[in-house]
């Protein structure tokens, strides 16, 4: 019953065959993540460099908590 129910859903395009899966798993997630996070991190040194040398925005330097 079962494998004419799958040959009748496949012949009618019903069920359609597995996906192709990619291999790369980690190293992928790794590949595309590190190029972010870098090129995020020389975009904000660099703004913020910006805004430093502009005297927009001077990080203070309050070491006093007493």
């Amino acid at each position: 019953m079962i494998p004419n129910l799958i040959r009748l859903c496949r012949s009618q395009a019903l069920l359609q065959p597995m996906p192709v899966v990619s291999t790369f798993g980690g190293f992928g997630v790794f590949c595309v993540v590190m190029p972010g996070l870098l090129i995020g991190a020389f975009i904000s040194k660099n703004i913020a460099a910006f805004l430093e040398e502009n005297d927009l925005f001077i990080p203070s330097d309050d070491d006093d908590d007493d």
